[in-house]
């Protein structure tokens, strides 16, 4: 029996129709190295989320952009980045805005502050990198 892939690289493009594949990978991902599966469909979750947020605020909907992510297991917890050439806007630092559940969207920056252990913005010279850390 071989051991469970302990590394994901995945590069794609800013098309919505990417985002159900890449969930799915990170979840299978988090659960062949041990995380229970409430918490493995989180990390699907924020990652969906996240990459939903580049393509509509970083690349304004376009969707033929590149977007990479790597994703691996250290020290018992998974380490995701998400790297984007977009406009490089920090999302912790606009001004917050009040949630309303009539219009779409506006949960993604809350899921991820929620359902990860550790988030960080880092703008680059030409886009963002993100990166986010969940404990098994």
């Amino acid at each position: 029996m071989t051991a469970p892939p302990v590394k994901l690289r995945l590069k794609i493009l800013s098309d919505p129709a990417n985002l159900a594949a890449v969930r799915l990978a990170i979840e299978a991902l988090c659960q062949e190295n041990g995380m229970k599966k409430e918490a493995s469909d989180e990390v699907g979750l924020c990652v969906n989320e996240a990459l939903a947020n580049v393509i509509r605020h970083a690349y304004n909907k376009a969707a033929n952009r590149p977007i990479e992510i790597t994703a691996e297991f250290r020290d018992d917890a998974v380490r995701i980045a998400i790297r984007d050439w977009g406009n490089g806007v920090n999302p912790e630092k606009l001004p917050p805005q009040p949630y309303d559940p009539l219009r779409p969207g506006g949960l993604g920056l809350i899921c991820l502050l929620k359902m990860m252990n550790h988030v960080q913005f880092t703008p680059q010279p030409d886009g963002m990198l993100l990166e986010m850390t969940r404990n098994k």
